[in-house]
């Protein structure tokens, strides 16, 4: 886990944030020494004489090879040491599911991969995680614990209150032209990536295909190990006729004393109530006040900050322009990620907490 590290940035990227810092500039040898045009033959000890006369005084220059060489080990030196998910992945790097991580054990399809993108510039040393929802062939016909202490479902969904199990992955809904909703995810979830990219947020892409093998635990497990915040992306099968909006899913109260979720939910609804603000911010449609409580296997599960994101249903416009307006709305501000990096960094102050996320 990277929490600690995780923590150090929030305070680092917080305290920039407040004080209106901009990134720090390290500056690169500009001082190179001037080289010959051809290789100076062997030396010997005549060649470091010093003559009374300063006309006949002898001073040996540097090689173009040993400028060069000297060049490269100053930059070396200079190169600031990997940090955060870059000292751990690579880029594009598949990571698989580890059977030995927290909750692993109620996972019922594991053998897919998830992918890691590192930002190449203005490093925030945050992973966020996407899952683009759905996309798992064969998920419906297998059942995965909705709570990992074995406790009935509180509200229903997709799968009925009172339920003990759910669907590992269900097939999602369909759009009123045809499009799956598994498919619009997956266009979302890579603008979102590479929105974040660009912002110099670190991206585990839960699902970078039509079909990855990972259930609802193991994308949560995965990112509770690999992310500092998890993303899921859907809409709506409400069966309605009209577009109702954006909300994201909130934690029902019957859940809050349930672990982990007692530990976590204020992160939860934060985060989602930050990404439904950045909506409303940029004239999008909000349903009601922009949440609904429902007993989730995502967040019955989550270790970090982790929400349901529902981007309208089946009625809403899912066209390419869409689809790239909503990302850039929910980020609009990195403000949306740094209200949660505050409750996160100043939990104790806010929640009286006494664990560590």
């Amino acid at each position: 886990m990277r929490k600690p590290f995780f923590r150090l940035s929030c305070a680092v990227l917080l305290c920039c944030c407040l004080t209106g810092c901009g990134s720090i500039q390290h500056k690169s040898s500009t001082d190179t020494a001037q080289a010959q045009g051809t290789k100076a033959p062997p030396k010997t000890a005549d060649d470091f004489s010093i003559s009374s006369d300063s006309e006949n005084e002898t001073v040996d220059e540097p090689s173009s090879a040993d400028a060069a060489n000297a060049s490269v080990s100053e930059s070396a030196t200079q190169q600031e040491p990997l940090t955060g998910a870059a000292a751990l992945y690579s880029n594009g790097q598949e990571i698989s599911f580890d059977s030995s991580w927290q909750y692993a054990d109620f996972s019922a399809i594991n053998s897919g991969t998830a992918t890691i993108y590192l930002a190449d510039s203005d490093r925030k040393d945050i992973v966020v995680g996407v899952n683009a929802g759905h996309g798992t062939s064969g998920g419906a016909s297998v059942k995965t614990q909705c709570h990992p202490d074995g406790s009935p479902k509180t509200t229903g969904g997709s799968t009925a209150q009172g339920a003990t199990y759910a669907t590992a992955v269900s097939g999602g809904m369909t759009f009123n032209d045809g499009t799956a909703e598994s498919t619009v995810t997956l266009q979302i979830a890579q603008i979102l990536k590479d929105k974040l990219l660009a912002q110099g947020y670190d991206v585990l892409m839960v699902r970078n295909s039509d079909d990855v093998q990972l259930d609802n635990v193991a994308r949560t497990v995965l990112c509770n190990n690999v992310a500092d915040c998890h993303i899921s992306l859907h809409w709506d099968g409400d069966g309605l006729g009209y577009d109702k909006g954006c909300f994201y899913i909130s934690v029902p109260d019957g859940l809050k004393s349930m672990e982990p979720v007692a530990s976590h939910w204020q992160e939860h609804d934060a985060l989602g109530a930050s990404l439904v603000e950045g909506l409303r911010t940029e004239g999008l449609t909000i349903y009601q006040n922009g949440s609904m409580n429902i007993d989730l296997t995502q967040t019955s599960y989550s270790t970090i900050p982790s929400v349901d994101m529902e981007l309208g249903n089946a009625s809403s416009d899912h066209s390419d322009s869409t689809l790239n307006s909503l990302p850039e709305s929910m980020l609009i501000l990195e403000i949306r990620i740094l209200i949660v990096i505050f409750i996160l960094f100043f939990k104790e102050e806010f929640y009286g907490a006494t664990h560590s996320c």
